[in-house]
């Protein structure tokens, strides 16, 4: 009896069967399981699901089999609510598109100059990722054109609807043709999903796989701290419970940038995310944490909002936040997938008046007290295992993850197992490699053209 969580009982092309196979991708998530059947059929799908749950792959394999690599038009618009979620998503898709050839996936967010963006609107994409806001803007133009469009797929539509993006949505509508298969996937079911699905989708086919999905296995504390020594204490916390990806919470972007000082002067490699990053700063600070070369990110919640990070350690909340609400949210970050993770915050007394109400929303005894260990672990966990290198020519140089590979790796310079992941945007590529072997790489990018033409590179730090 074939197995029901297996890709192959899907109606899928066979490239890309193939190609999940090569990438690791071995069984359904929930999700994935209940959600591709239905949406390969070309219905309708409402389906609510945790971040991190693999709805990126379900939806972004629902858009691409019934892809039509010859023709040159806008094929599949998904929305996103924030400029990190929509990259992540458009990368995803990537990957997945990577055996069918030519196909062009194409990013439109906000912190970006339009011009770019006209310039590869020109060569029309087959698949836009982007927020509303940006991807409204270029609809009103004209320079996107949504009349040969397939499949409108709106991600994370609560927090969309959070962040005050309605009016957007009712207007992309109008440039939305009605004859098309409409994906919305939502973390929670609040009133107004009910009615954005009323009104944007045909007959929906209701996917729930919250009750199917692992509990997360997160250990939670909570420590009596000062506002003088809050600082002093979270690095304590950081080096008792922390791991290799920790992030950190902090409701203002002058506490995230404090707490960041704090830590890098005592040679804790930290990186912030908050509101007065530029897209490129925001884009680099990200891509760092993500592939190991900072073990602390601290950010607000704003920021934070549509990050997937896989594996994180340990989340800390710097200060309790405002809702109660946005506790769980924040905690829900590590302990995915059945792993297991840390959730630890620091309260001062005249604070605890919300840590009783986070209280009231969680199991009994889920929040327990703990004083923080003082002594250091053996093993110093904060410290990275990889270093990023940054070189200055990216997607629009024409340039692929196997070019700088080869480079690196090129007559007896670094060993392949010694590169992490590669990211390239379009006008730079990152790379991480084990400490190690930094040297050694600089001195492979810096001497050795790549693809026929010499970069530019430099550590990130």
């Amino acid at each position: 009896m074939p197995d029901p969580t297996a890709f192959s009982t899907l109606k899928l092309k066979p490239e890309l069967l193939s190609n999940l196979s090569e990438i690791g991708y071995t069984e359904m998530t929930p999700v994935q399981a209940r959600a591709l059947p239905k949406l390969l059929t070309g219905a309708d799908v409402l389906a609510r699901a945790k971040t991190g749950s693999g709805k990126t792959a379900a939806f972004g394999l629902g858009l691409l089999n019934k892809l039509d690599a010859t023709s040159y038009r806008v094929q599949a618009l998904v929305l996103c609510p924030t400029r990190e979620l929509a990259d992540q998503v458009a990368k995803e898709i990537r990957r997945l598109a990577r055996v069918i050839p030519n196909v062009k996936v194409l990013s439109l967010c906000g912190g970006v100059p339009l011009g770019p963006q006209n310039a590869s609107l020109q060569h029309s994409p087959h698949i836009l990722v982007g927020t509303p806001g940006r991807v409204l803007k270029h609809l009103s133009k004209g320079t996107v054109n949504l009349q040969a469009l397939q499949t409108f797929v709106l991600d994370e539509a609560d927090r969309m609807l959070d962040m005050g993006f309605a009016k957007e949505l009712d207007a992309i509508l109008g440039f939305v043709p009605d004859d098309r298969q409409t994906l919305l996937f939502s973390a929670t079911y609040p009133l107004a999903i009910t009615a954005i699905s009323a009104r944007v989708q045909r007959n929906p086919q209701t996917v729930d796989v919250t009750d199917e999905e692992q509990p997360a296995l997160t250990t939670q504390h909570w420590c009596p701290v000062t506002r003088e020594n809050r600082c002093g204490e979270l690095l304590r916390a950081l080096r008792a419970w922390g791991g290799a990806l920790n992030l950190v919470f902090c409701n203002t972007k002058l506490d995230c940038a404090e707490v960041a000082a704090y830590l890098q002067a005592r040679n804790i490699v930290a990186v912030a995310l908050h509101g007065d990053l530029d897209q490129a700063q925001r884009t680099e600070v990200l891509v760092r944490f993500t592939n190991r070369s900072a073990s602390v990110l601290i950010a607000t919640d704003v920021a934070a909002r549509g990050l997937d990070i896989k594996n994180l350690d340990a989340v800390f909340n710097y200060a309790l936040p405002k809702q109660a609400e946005v506790y769980v949210h924040r905690i829900g970050r590590t302990a995915r997938a059945g792993l297991e993770g840390v959730a630890v915050s620091l309260v001062e007394q005249r604070e605890e008046w919300r840590l009783q109400v986070i209280k009231s929303l969680l199991p009994d005894a889920t929040l327990q007290q703990r004083e923080i260990p003082g002594a250091k672990r053996s093993a110093d966990l904060l410290v990275p295992t990889m270093t990023t290198i940054q070189i200055n020519g990216g997607r629009k140089n024409k340039l692929r993850p196997g070019d700088l590979l080869g480079t690196l790796t090129a007559e007896g310079g670094v060993s392949a197992e010694a590169v992490g992941s590669i990211d390239l945007i379009d006008t730079c590529s990152y790379v991480a490699v084990r400490n190690a072997q930094v040297a050694n790489a600089l001195r492979q990018l810096a001497s050795r053209p790549i693809k026929g033409r010499r970069y530019r590179v430099r550590v990130r730090k």
